[in-house]
């Protein structure tokens, strides 16, 4: 996985800088999985302690080629040439000086000496020469991994970096409670090759400095050795009632708590027929609250007889082994390793937290057809049946139809859809592993634009749900519970949070999504939350009578196919909405736009407008300079203008036309889908990305 990009001293290029666990090959030297950087013009990856040679280019006066001067090559040996080095006899790697005149090849090794001079010490703790020098912004300690600046040594010969104080805390280990029966050598050239290198204990990379048994063959990183050790035993456990004693060796074990495999140093209960666990489920709390279920779970061993799915990723769950389950409700479970993610639980313990009942009602009943709402100031909001056509709900921004059950102010034109009323004041859902708060006012009294975190678009005025950690989410995104089932695919779809640089494209939209998604993995079938939550029939009365319907795209089709109310084309391939009657095809951004909540007159920020886009008339767009095809249009009001005497309106076919034509960094804030209905919005929108 590759990082932003940086300058490094001596090279022409910029590089990415890469980390260990990234697996890079350095093309100076025989090490791998080192922190480095990596050149996508060179085509080549480097450690950080090989940089040194871009530090000199030529070298003109080395003692073993007296009279030619030698040049870096980033690119390997020549090919008429012998691929060893001269000196030293091993195999140069694709950075070398070499000698055009002679065809003489030297390794970065056998010239660093002439590089950095003779001032090279001995340690007895390290077998290789090592330099004193200063470390910098660059340069990690291979014992306290910072790299804050200091005087320190280096090895080029195997990457060892370590702080001069750090080296008084090297020490050989006579005994440790891990290892009780030998010694621990230390070794800093890394784990020898006849061993595991990862820590036996926590299965860590060991990295260049370690503890060692020869005896053995076992294996200690630093942060078990010295920094924190595990417990030898641990008692009063929540998932056990009897002491765990930790074996400190390699041992392949299927975890009792959890039914997971493990491989080594698992903690045993000797009076259990020798129960393993995993080292972190030894520590697995008793009872929590997860947010794919509204009651607490408690930890249970065995879970017990039965069909058992998990309610998070809904495989099947193995009874004879730990999980979680709801007293409640009798046939929910959650294995425990899903139960205790840090995207489903929000860390608390609740093992002997008397549980408080939370008051969900948003409103209070005054009898059978009245209620006071917590959303609007005046009371006694009364029950009816059917509204005007120009009336829209509060909370989701539908228009009233004439069959809908609403609750109706006879103080105002405030109208809520019954199910919108019934909204739960507070609930959990599997966005967030807090709480999610039922808001209204929130978003009447702040100025600015709000997305949704889930499917990234904007919102006006409506209700939301909102977590502790300042997180927004629309009522679409919010509804949507797991497993979900969608007309788009035969199988349910689950929950994924992305991270790591994993990526999913959207089979609705073809976009890629880099942060949180519906799917299905057993089919590599992904979608946005945008397009899982797209609604499947909508009535557009500007454009036709009939109903649309959302189509799920034919990867067979073949032909052209034109959007009815912007007059391109459509890729049959990704999703659009059709009329069964007259058989046309219709954009998705064409249908429904790029704001949520949206409804006439409403207001994004302080002064931008949305007005319907029903006029026979269609403006163009300040920004793409199209007839705006969308169902509402954003109108800005402007200042005097002496040209074209006084006020005057600027209008934009969406938030992303308008929020394009603003500074990188406002775009920056809000990631957009790009409308479908100009080709040359795809490059500006790409030209934008790659800047960020």
């Amino acid at each position: 996985m590759t990082y932003e990009l940086e300058e490094l001293e001596g090279h022409e290029h910029l590089v990415s800088r890469v980390k260990h666990h990234d697996g890079l090959e350095c093309d100076a030297c025989d090490r791998l999985n080192v922190d480095g950087y990596s050149c996508s013009e060179c085509k080549f990856n480097i450690h950080v302690a090989c940089t040194f040679v871009f530090d000199k280019q030529e070298i003109v006066d080395h003692p073993s080629h007296d009279g030619h001067s030698l040049k870096l090559l980033t690119t390997g040996a020549p090919d008429h040439t012998d691929p060893k080095c001269h000196l030293c006899g091993n195999n140069t790697k694709r950075l070398l000086f070499h000698c055009s005149v002679c065809q003489l090849n030297l390794d970065i090794f056998c010239i660093a000496d002439h590089l950095l001079g003779p001032e090279y010490l001995n340690m007895p703790w390290h077998p290789h020469p090592l330099l004193c020098f200063d470390f910098g912004s660059r340069n990690w300690c291979d014992f306290c991994n910072e790299n804050y600046e200091g005087q320190g040594y280096l090895c080029y010969r195997c990457g060892l970096r370590i702080h001069e104080k750090c080296v008084v805390e090297l020490q050989e280990i006579t005994q440790h409670p891990s290892h009780v029966r030998h010694p621990l050598k230390l070794l800093t050239s890394g784990a020898p090759n006849y061993t595991n290198p990862r820590c036996h204990i926590c299965g860590e990379d060991t990295g260049n400095l370690l503890y060692h048994c020869d005896i053995c063959k076992f294996n200690l990183d630093l942060q078990c050795a010295i920094k924190s050790s595990p417990p030898v035993a641990l008692s009063n456990m929540k998932v056990h009632e009897h002491t765990l004693t930790l074996m400190p060796k390699l041992i392949s074990f299927v975890c009792d708590a959890c039914g997971t495999k493990g491989d080594r140093s698992p903690y045993i209960c000797v009076q259990c027929d020798f129960m393993t666990f995993h080292q972190k489920c030894a520590r697995l709390p008793r009872v929590i609250h997860v947010n794919h279920h509204d009651h607490r779970v408690s930890f249970k061993y065995p879970l017990g007889p039965g069909d058992w799915r998990c309610g998070v990723c809904w495989d099947e769950i193995d009874w004879s082994y730990g999980a979680y389950s709801c007293s409640l409700c009798s046939r929910y479970a959650i294995h425990s390793l899903c139960a205790t993610r840090d995207d489903v639980w929000d860390g608390e313990e609740l093992d002997g937290v008397p549980e408080e009942i939370e008051d969900i009602e948003p409103f209070k009943r005054n009898d059978d057809n009245t209620i006071d709402h917590f959303s609007h100031r005046h009371n006694h909001m009364s029950l009816d049946k059917g509204g005007e056509e120009s009336s829209f709900c509060k909370a989701c921004a539908h228009p009233i139809g004439s069959s809908s059950s609403l609750y109706k102010c006879s103080e105002c034109s405030f109208i809520l859809h019954e199910t919108c009323a019934n909204l739960p004041m507070k609930k959990r859902h599997f966005l967030s592993p807090q709480p999610l708060t039922l808001s209204y006012h929130r978003l009447q009294r702040r100025w600015g634009v709000e997305i949704c975190e889930a499917c990234q678009q904007i919102f006006c005025k409506g209700f939301i749900y909102s977590s502790y950690l300042e997180e927004n989410f629309d009522l679409p995104c919010s509804s949507i519970t797991v497993p979900f089932i969608h007309g788009s695919h035969d199988h349910h779809l689950l929950y994924l949070k992305l991270e790591n640089g994993n990526v999913k494209t959207c089979q609705g939209c073809g976009i890629d999504e880099k942060r949180v998604a519906i799917g299905c993995t057993k089919c590599n079938y992904f979608l946005d939350f945008r397009c899982a939550t797209l609604p499947l029939t909508v009535t557009l009365s500007r454009y036709d009578d009939h109903p649309l319907t959302l189509c799920y795209g034919d990867e067979k089709a073949s032909g052209k196919y034109w959007c009815d109310i912007c007059e391109r084309e459509t890729n049959p391939k990704t999703w659009f909405y059709t009329c069964n009657d007259c058989g046309v095809t219709l954009h998705v951004l064409c249908v429904v736009g790029d704001v949520r909540y949206a409804k006439p007159k409403a207001m994004i920020e302080y002064y931008i407008e949305l007005l319907s886009n029903n006029s026979s008339s269609r403006p163009f767009c300040h920004n793409c300079y199209c007839r705006c095809p969308g169902p509402f249009i954003l109108r800005i009001r402007k200042q005097h203008d002496a040209h074209l005497g006084g006020e005057y309106y600027i209008f934009f076919c969406s938030y992303y036309c308008y929020i394009i034509t603003k500074s990188k960094k406002e775009y920056s804030k809000i990631k957009l889908r790009c409308p479908p209905w100009r080709s040359g919005h795809q490059s500006q929108l790409m030209e934008l990305q790659n800047d960020q």
